[in-house]
This record gives structure tokens, C-alpha cells and sequence, in this order.
């Protein structure tokens, strides 16, 4: 789980790939608990959650480099 202050430190290729590991993650979850061999269903939320919070934080610093 990363941190809002630590994402805001990346760049955005960083984040980009980060949101990428993310969501490759989640993907597993989903297959996990298809399969029924997810223990933890409350990881699926709180990947979700950290994939918007990266999503989010990349659209500011995006915002950002266009306002400059």
C-alpha cells in the first residue's frame, strides 16, 4: 500500500508504471477469488483504492506540467 506522500515523490513514468503494477495485481485478486482462493476479499478493495489514489496524483502532476 503506498502512501499519498510517497507516490507524490515519482514522476510521472513512475506513477504510470506503478498504476500499471497495480492494476496487474488487482487482475489477480479478481482471478484469485474467482477461483476461490483469495483469503483476504479486502485486498481487492484496498487496490482499487491505491490505484485511484495513483490515478489521481498522476492527474494533478499532469495538470501541473500543462499549467507551466
Amino acid at each position: 500500500m503506498a502512501k499519498a506522500s510517497e507516490l507524490r515523490a515519482k514522476d510521472v513514468a513512475a506513477l504510470e508504471t506503478e498504476i500499471k503494477d497495480l492494476l496487474k495485481a488487482h487482475f489477480n485478486l479478481r482471478m484469485q477469488r474467482g477461483t476461490q482462493q483469495l483469503n483476504d476479499t479486502s485486498a481487492l478493495g484496498k487496490t482499487r483504492r491505491d490505484i485511484a489514489r495513483a490515478k489521481t496524483i498522476l492527474a494533478q502532476k499532469k495538470k501541473e506540467g500543462a499549467a507551466q
